[in-house]
């Protein structure tokens, strides 16, 4: 890995009630760069979710599981980049559109929103459904589609 922040990635121990929250009390706390290297794994026309991310990031560093709250807020660090290398029109930034929420459902915290997100999965192929109540848009069958991480 490039230039870790100092003391990161590290595994920290939890307190009990994380055994049956996580599946263990060794938690990973990761680097936005880990969690960037994941995303661009994912090849166009394939999907993956935020938990998929997380226990391939636990897995390669003999965790119990990996900070769902870092890695969401780092998912959202790398979509903003990416975002913004977009509007300099580099041409290979990080695929952040394809990282789902969990039940296939589109992330409104994406820069856009569900609406660009929803944009870029369609350009790749995706179908779309809408929002149903208060649930945000979801990818049709986006299980067919999963990435092996």
């Amino acid at each position: 890995m490039e230039n870790p922040p100092k003391g990161l990635p590290k595994i920290v121990r939890g307190p009990a009630k994380w055994e049956k929250t996580f599946g263990g009390r060794r938690v990973l706390i990761a680097t936005p760069l880990l969690v960037d290297r994941e995303i661009r794994k994912v090849k166009k026309g394939k999907l993956t979710t935020v938990n998929q991310i997380r226990a391939r990031l636990a897995r390669d560093f003999k965790a119990d599981s990996t900070c769902q709250i870092t890695t969401g807020i780092f998912i959202r660090i790398v979509s903003e980049v990416a975002e913004e290398e977009r509007r300099m029109d580099k041409k290979k930034v990080t695929p952040y559109w394809r990282v789902l929420r969990e039940g296939g459902y589109l992330n409104e915290k994406y820069p856009g929103g569900t609406k660009v997100q929803a944009v870029h999965l369609r350009k790749e192929g995706h179908a779309i459904l809408p929002s149903k109540g208060k649930r945000p848009l979801t990818v049709k069958d986006y299980e067919k589609s999963l990435a092996k991480l």
